[in-house]
């Protein structure tokens, strides 16, 4: 069972910067790639960035060069990681919930995937 706890939303004006973090925490084998999801209002939730534990990264085409991904492994007995998006130049278009998404391998070594609670991102002048 792994834990996801997002934090950095918040309202901010067109071209403005923003930075969401999310913190795993529990119990795993491994935590393996991590990611961003977003889902604005009418709309399905989509990939925004990924990174793997190696720290191969994925961005959706609509971000990228704005947006930046990381990840840093805390401890690997509590699967505690911390996860970032840094997100510059920012849109009214990227307006939504952004969601923390990990895969993980439980101790059974099945393959799990869990979410963060959503944090709102809004930009608006």
């Amino acid at each position: 069972q792994v834990q996801l706890e997002e934090s950095g939303g918040g309202l901010v004006e067109p071209g403005e910067s923003l930075t969401l973090s999310c913190t795993t925490s529990g119990s795993a084998f491994s935590v393996n790639t991590l990611g961003w999801y977003r889902q604005a209002p009418g709309k399905e939730r989509e990939l925004v960035a990924s990174i793997t534990n190696e720290g191969t990264t994925n961005y959706a085409g609509s971000v990228t060069g704005r947006f930046t991904i990381s990840r840093d492994t805390i401890s690997r007995d509590d699967a505690k990681n911390k996860l970032w998006l840094r997100m510059n130049s920012l849109k009214p278009e990227d307006t939504a919930v952004y969601y923390c998404n990990a895969a993980v391998t439980g101790w059974n070594l099945g393959e799990y995937e869990y979410w963060g609670q959503g944090t709102q991102v809004t930009v608006s002048s």
